[in-house]
């Protein structure tokens, strides 16, 4: 029988497999046209790179366990809240979850060839101010924080509740990093932007 269990595990299999190969597809693919990799994780041991392989070990380990669930019963051993295991719940995370791709995905199209991923020191790009980026300084990490959110409502676990924080706390990092390197590059222009749209909501 269908029941909350069971969308709650192919739903976060199905999705972050598809996230996966979603992401690394653009990626190529822009890299096949330009010749330039569009992935910037900054240089070795820096604040940049720590947090991108921080996010990288948690979406790795994300992935691996939401397939892990499809083949073995190890919701107990990654702690899984059972009282807030609900059924409304995990409709209310699959729907912050949907909305989360929808809003990455809007932002990335928008964006077209300025779209980069992490901090691109090598070459200047116009500042988007239109669009998804006239109401929020960072519609992409607004996005991926949906996602978190939605991903600890889906499957609410000791386990998610980690990804969580540690989500949460290295996209604020990021984002702090990009601002700084966005105010470099594009000195007052940006720092008029900033002033006048904020950068979450």
């Amino acid at each position: 029988m269908f029941n909350f269990d069971i969308l709650s595990q192919y739903f976060l299999a199905i999705y972050f497999t598809i996230i996966a190969v979603h992401y690394s597809s653009v990626a190529l693919g822009r890299k096949a046209r330009t010749q330039q990799t569009q992935v910037h994780v900054g240089k070795a041991l820096s604040a940049s790179w720590w947090i991108r392989q921080t996010f990288n070990m948690f979406r790795s380990a994300i992935l691996a366990i939401c397939i892990a669930r499809l083949v073995w019963d190890i919701d107990t051993q990654l702690g899984v809240i059972e009282v807030i295991y609900q059924p409304v719940t995990v409709y209310s995370g699959v729907i912050l979850m949907l909305c989360s791709f929808f809003l990455v995905s809007f932002s990335h199209a928008y964006m077209q060839s300025e779209w980069r991923s992490g901090i691109d020191d090598d070459s200047q790009h116009p500042l988007l101010v239109s669009g998804p980026f006239k109401r929020t300084r960072n519609p992409i990490f607004k996005g991926v924080l949906l996602g978190q959110l939605g991903l600890f409502l889906t499957f609410p676990s000791l386990f998610t509740l980690v990804c969580l924080i540690t989500g949460v706390t290295m996209i604020c990092l990021q984002v702090r990093q990009e601002e700084i390197a966005l105010e470099k590059s594009h000195g007052d222009v940006y720092i008029q932007y900033k002033q006048k749209t904020p950068r979450w909501l």
